[in-house]
């Protein structure tokens, strides 16, 4: 090799070993707000210090809590809410408008330092939005270097099922419905401003929709001695994380964009869920939160298979467990706090305490599939005012589900609100949860294993 070219090389490799290091490696905390019983935003900010996280992500703009961040040294990521998507993509003053309202105030006080234009739209049913994605991320962008606000990155943070194909690794492969329309011109963007690409990584449902297949200690980061090989690359993985993740470069290189750099914006594990929901327990959630937390501050940075060495900024979800999420258990369950702002499990995010200091956890009790029948009742904490409504839209939907708490029904008596709600819910899930009907209504109510069935009384259930 010439000296000229052996100057490029290590020239080539210092560059890159000097942007890798400019970037924190320092883990941050999403900051969620869907919950009734928060603390406030000062509150919040002081925990989260309390933590020792280096960034923060809050899904919107709130005001309060950018107050609260300023003059703190956390870098914060502000969100454009999805509904504002298709009207700023053809609309440059709504662009401008919306960073001089929601931006400017507070910047440079707070360290505003990305700005996440929609989250997980791709995700979504087909829908105009995502051809709307790209378009709109250019206009906030061309808004922020109009106001001067230069060190915030832009871009928008997807889910893994934007990939086709994602095992082994390097047959990462994004959707054909996606990759030419939205993936190109996003990563091109991305690449040009020297942006991060966001994504949201969950080895917990991985891992949930296939617990034979996959190792749990695997899903943890916990294996000592499992190991899953990349006939394409004989790349050998120790995690699912880093399986993931390279998923996502292969998709990237496949599409002509290797180099653009990852941010994880979203990991975590549920510390409890649902009776039919595996593997959601405190000791599995504290442990894949202070291994990943293991992973990304060990230094120098090791990186993933695929990129050795190269730094991933990372975000934990969720500050809170957030009791107003939709969804199945597990949602309102990611929290590394309670909203009273104690510890569920003891966690340092700048991964400096031993673990030989933490307080043992609670066994796992939850890591075998439940098999047997469950019912859904009224939760303890349901608001009374809200069970009427819900009752009627269970009772609504017809196939007879209410039949038994009419006058006469084996299960009218005891004629109370509750009782009656306890029959309804169970019998509109037994019979719906095959086509998409839950065990939810906003809240209101919770699996159990428990049969809440009573004398001639016999309540519908799901088997698992």
């Amino acid at each position: 090799m010439g000296c000229l070219s052996t100057l490029l090389l290590l020239f080539t490799l210092a560059s890159s070993s000097f942007s890798s290091a400019e970037i924190s490696s320092q883990l941050g905390i999403c900051y969620g707000q869907l919950g009734n019983n928060l603390p406030i935003p000062k509150n919040s900010v002081d925990l989260i210090k309390g933590l020792k996280a280096k960034r923060v992500k809050i899904y919107d703009t709130n005001p309060q809590i950018l107050d609260a961040l300023k003059g703190t040294n956390l870098q914060v990521s502000v969100m454009v809410p999805n509904e504002l998507i298709n009207n700023i993509s053809t609309n440059q003053t709504l662009a401008d408008q919306w960073v001089k309202n929601n931006i400017v105030p507070f910047y440079p006080h707070t360290m505003i330092r990305y700005l996440l234009v929609g989250n997980e739209i791709l995700s979504s049913p087909p829908n105009t939005t995502w051809f709307n994605l790209v378009p709109t991320i250019r206009k906030i962008r061309f808004s922020v270097k109009k106001f001067g606000l230069g060190k915030i990155k832009v871009g928008t943070p997807l889910a893994i099922d934007m990939l086709e194909s994602s095992f082994p690794p390097s047959n990462g492969t994004f959707r054909s419905d996606i990759s030419e329309k939205v993936m190109k011109p996003l990563l091109h963007f991305l690449n040009r401003t020297k942006s991060f690409f966001f994504i949201d990584v969950y080895p917990y449902f991985a891992w949930a929709s296939q617990p034979t297949v996959i190792n749990l200690d695997y899903a943890l980061l916990n294996s000592k001695n499992i190991t899953v090989s990349d006939p394409g690359t004989g790349l050998v993985y120790t995690n699912l994380l880093d399986q993931m993740i390279d998923a996502v470069y292969y998709a990237m290189k496949r599409v002509g964009y290797p180099d653009v750099r990852l941010f994880i914006a979203e990991t975590g594990w549920p510390n409890a869920g649902g009776v039919d929901q595996i593997g959601a327990n405190i000791y599995n959630a504290a442990t894949y939160n202070r291994n990943v937390i293991k992973k990304f501050t060990v230094k120098p940075p090791i990186g993933t298979p695929a990129k050795p060495g190269v730094v991933v900024p990372t975000l934990l979800f969720a500050l809170y467990n957030e009791n107003q999420k939709p969804g199945p258990g597990t949602e309102r369950h990611f929290g590394l706090l309670y909203p009273n702002g104690t510890n569920i499990y003891g966690i340092d995010l700048s991964g400096k305490t031993p673990e030989s200091e933490y307080k043992a956890l609670p066994r796992a009790r939850n890591n075998e599939p439940y098999t047997g029948k469950i019912w859904c009742v009224v939760s303890r904490s349901a608001n009374a005012s809200e069970l009427g409504g819900a009752m009627s839209y269970a009772c609504g939907q017809g196939n007879r589900t209410c039949d038994e708490i009419q006058p006469g029904g084996k299960c009218y008596n005891p004629n109370s609100l509750v009782s009656h709600a306890n029959y309804a819910f169970s019998s509109y899930w037994s019979q719906f949860k095959s086509s998409g009907g839950t065990c939810y209504f906003n809240g209101l109510t919770i699996p159990t294993k428990k049969d809440p069935s009573y004398g001639s009384c016999k309540f519908p259930s799901v088997t698992l």
